[in-house]
């Protein structure tokens, strides 16, 4: 049932992944889940770059080196990180979002559109056992500089992805009645 789906989705983060990889099949039908994600004037406004192999070492070091250049007291423990994550995960897809040339819509209701394509994939992660974090950090500013992008497509983070051994943790939620007003 799609609501138990909902409510098992969780955060899975790439030092929890283990070694298995995901098989293409497997990526290209969460990219489909992806690509049915409601959209105003039917833009389609998602874009996904599937980074993988040594494309991810590459990743990661990109990042780190934009990490130490644009910070004025670089963290070595952040350097690792940017550097390690991508390894880490049996693959990366950098979300984007490609701007409609006509602009015929706020750019907000594209933006929310892709973070829609975003939550389909991660339910259908959810569904077939692979671990998945959405990263969006200050850095993906940079990302014109190492994807291949179009002229008013951006990057909008990372989609960290892994199979992972154990059990995730149970969360809870402040009921939706305190978040909820009722007008009559």
């Amino acid at each position: 049932m799609i609501f138990d789906l909902i409510r098992k989705r969780r955060s899975v983060f790439p030092p929890q992944y283990n070694d298995q990889p995901i098989l293409k099949q497997d990526i290209e039908r969460i990219l489909e889940a992806a690509n049915w994600a409601p959209n105003h004037k039917h833009t389609e406004p998602w874009r996904f770059k599937v980074i993988q192999g040594e494309a991810k070492t590459r990743l990661g070091e990109f990042l780190s080196k934009k990490y130490e250049e644009s910070d004025p007291r670089p963290k070595q423990m952040k350097i690792k990180k940017l550097q390690e994550n991508p390894k880490k995960a049996a693959v990366v897809i950098a979300i984007c979002m490609q701007r409609d040339p006509k602009e015929s819509l706020p750019e907000w209701e594209e933006t929310a559109a892709v973070a829609m394509a975003a939550q389909n994939m991660w339910l259908c992660c959810t569904e077939m056992g692979i671990g998945a974090y959405w990263s969006s950090p200050g850095l993906i500013k940079y990302m014109g500089e190492f994807l291949d992008l179009n002229e008013g497509e951006r990057c909008l983070g990372f989609f960290y992805m892994g199979y992972f051994d154990g059990e995730l943790p149970v969360t809870t939620r402040t009921p939706i009645s305190e978040k909820t007003t009722w007008l009559d």
